[in-house]
């Protein structure tokens, strides 16, 4: 442990600085239910998705996606994993074998995946990377095992005799899950679910703010090299130190990003607040504009209980105010865009773009 006390210490710090923060947003649940999208979108590309944001966020709103359904499946399919398991585990539901095959089921329907055993552990062989196992980088434990590994992985998460800080533990859990490769698909996104979920049930996280994709995505090769290192040489410090250090980075980021919003926030509403008359329906688009930035007039409408034309109105004052922006140039069925705070959450979600 001698070498990790350092970034364990600041990794601690910065987590708690995210915790204390989120007390500060004056809504935790918005400021999740776009998170949670953010981290589902990054793990997804990291394993080739090419959505991004907006494609997701268009696909939720019912309008087309620039990419191919199945990829904004996928992503889709991993929020509802997991909000699936965070909302067990409130209930009381232990983090086990179960709740992660109830959210492996899950992230797998439709799609890409479908055909692959969803929530059965494997019974056959899987490797990573190559035509075959013998030319593979990585060949798992054979299926007969997986049962046994799993059960030793939930163990040693509710092992209370360990006394290892829980976020050496939570990297330990993330390279052990990923060496089990437990399914026929879903095994990364999976794995990367887990560091949360943990944190969570350790109470680490009083909210599950933290989401460690968009690190392992700005450094992917080292995160694959690394996780082989552990396999192969037994090199657990310099992937923990790794861990931590993305603890640090991403943390950071989020604390940014929460700050940026909080700003944002205050300075819109004040702006929509001087517009006099329509001001009052103006301020509820704007608080529904934080979980659907993508703006459709009529389904705003629906959703609110406030006719078309008060919603067709309000719009057209915040596009005046710059707070928002009309997309299509249509008279009819126009969407709005609220730029300014997708700008913020963007950051670090493009696709990654294959040779």
């Amino acid at each position: 442990m001698a070498r990790l006390y350092k970034p364990l210490d600041q990794a601690m710090k910065a987590l708690g600085g995210i915790d204390a923060l989120a007390t500060l947003l004056p809504d935790i649940s918005l400021f999740l239910y776009m998170y949670v999208r953010k981290e589902a979108l990054v793990s997804s590309q990291i394993e080739g998705t090419q959505s991004s944001l907006s494609d997701l966020l268009l696909f939720e709103n019912d309008e087309r996606p620039g990419v191919p359904v199945d990829d904004v499946e996928e992503v889709s399919n991993y929020v509802a994993a997991l909000n699936h398991g965070l909302a067990r585990m409130t209930k009381g539901f232990p983090l086990s074998v179960r709740l992660i095959r109830e959210m492996q089921k899950i992230l797998l329907r439709g799609g890409r995946g479908s055909d692959k055993a969803p929530g059965e552990l494997r019974r056959s062989q899987n490797w990573v990377g190559g035509i075959r196992p013998g030319k593979a980088r990585f060949v798992p434990p054979p299926p007969e095992m997986v049962g046994d590994l799993m059960s030793d992985l939930e163990k040693f998460m509710h092992d209370d005799t360990q006394k290892l800080p829980v976020l050496i533990k939570a990297a330990l859990v993330h390279v052990q899950f990923e060496t089990i490769h437990p399914f026929l698909d879903g095994n990364g996104r999976l794995g990367r679910l887990l560091i949360t979920l943990l944190l969570c049930a350790e109470n680490a996280l009083a909210h599950p703010i933290l989401y460690l994709s968009l690190h392992f995505k700005e450094h992917r090769q080292l995160y694959y090299d690394l996780l082989q290192e552990v396999r192969l040489e037994g090199a657990w410090e310099r992937w923990c130190e790794f861990f931590l250090d993305g603890v640090t980075e991403v943390a950071a980021q989020a604390s940014a990003d929460a700050r940026k919003i909080i700003a944002l926030l205050e300075r819109d509403r004040a702006r929509i607040g001087a517009l006099g008359k329509g001001a009052d329906s103006a301020l509820k688009i704007h608080a529904y504009l934080l979980k659907k930035p993508y703006l459709s007039i009529t389904k705003a409408a629906e959703e609110l209980d406030i006719s078309v034309p008060t919603v067709t109105n309000a719009a057209m004052k915040m596009v005046e105010i710059g707070v928002l922006k009309e997309l299509t140039g249509r008279a009819r069925n126009r969407l709005f865009a609220y730029t300014d705070y997708l700008a913020i959450l963007v950051v670090g979600t493009e696709p990654l773009r294959h040779a």
